[in-house]
């Protein structure tokens, strides 16, 4: 089984990847957030540039994830990342973003169906290196997907990765895993699952439905509970020493590399991970109003000295 980290904006970037890897073990896979291709001819710059820097993601196999409706910037920026040791690309079709699906990106692309079957022919024949696709199951209803699925099948994709919502979900409501049973039955290619598994139990019951599962991607599950994966393989549960430690290596990575700006990508963090404590509204109200790097490691002290895990 595969089990991968989901690409989240903002949140599991190179150094959430490197800090969780040294952590909690190596996963098998892991997604960048989604980035911009550069205009052709350009290169990556800024974030993106460390984002992909092959020393960040040494030793963690890494598939960047591109966001756009440019054919040609979609070759160009595969073509640097071939460039770069890459052996993969993803193409985002699934963020809900009220701004990225009103600019026709991400889960905004599904409202197009030929546009976006021309662009998948297009890149699938030039890219340098194999395409796979995250998606949702279209921008408003179910019945969207059929139509989605008829055009992924009909394409040489390297892999499909479904989160079977639709844009208009966002994250509520159940996904509709029949939907990904269905994926399973049709596609000519390798297909995961991603959606709301956060416990042994979400995984156990997805595989007893379709024991052909390959590949599970973990997103906000990892987020509330980083030891999530050694769960799901029937290892030791979250203890609160190692929770602080994933925390502190966080904080100090972060503060690395963007000072003081640290102490809001880490309440973005405990916005997840309040989820793994007895008392997450408790938690919350700790960190929550922090604003300097002093006031923030007071108040996340007072969370591991206060706070208790959830099954602890």
């Amino acid at each position: 089984m595969i089990l991968s980290l989901a690409p989240m904006e903002g949140i599991t970037g190179h150094v959430f990847r490197r800090v969780h890897a040294d952590c909690f073990g190596v996963l098998d896979r892991y997604y960048t957030p989604f980035i911009a291709p550069p205009r052709v001819g350009c290169a990556f710059k800024g974030k993106a540039a460390r984002e992909l820097d092959p020393v960040a993601n040494e030793g963690l196999d890494v598939v960047p994830q591109l966001l756009t409706k440019d054919a040609d910037e979609f070759v160009w920026a595969a073509g640097l990342l071939a460039g770069m040791g890459y052996a993969e690309v993803n193409l985002n079709l699934g963020c809900p973003s009220g701004t990225v699906v009103a600019k026709g990106k991400g889960a905004g692309f599904l409202a197009r169906p030929e546009e976006l079957e021309a662009f998948l022919a297009d890149v699938c024949e030039r890219s340098p290196l194999p395409v796979s696709v995250k998606t949702r199951l279209g921008l408003e209803h179910d019945e969207e997907y059929e139509r989605l699925l008829d055009i992924y099948c009909g394409l040489p994709l390297a892999e499909l990765i479904v989160h079977p919502r639709v844009r208009a979900d966002q994250y509520d409501g159940s996904p509709r895993r029949k939907l990904y049973g269905k994926t399973l039955e049709r596609a000519p290619f390798p297909v995961a699952y991603n959606g709301d598994v956060f416990a042994p139990a979400d995984y156990d019951a997805l595989l007893a439905a379709w024991p052909e599962t390959r590949h599970v991607m973990l997103g906000r599950g990892v987020l509330t509970n980083p030891a999530l994966p050694r769960e799901l393989r029937a290892g030791a549960p979250l203890s609160l020493d190692e929770l602080r430690t994933f925390h502190d290596g966080l904080l100090e990575a972060y503060t690395a590399e963007m000072g003081g700006n640290a102490v809001f990508r880490m309440k973005e963090w405990w916005s997840y991970a309040k989820g793994s404590f007895v008392d997450p509204v408790a938690v919350w109200r700790h960190v929550r109003k922090a604003k300097r790097l002093d006031e923030y490691r007071t108040a996340a002290a007072r969370v591991f000295e206060d706070e208790r895990l959830a099954g602890a």
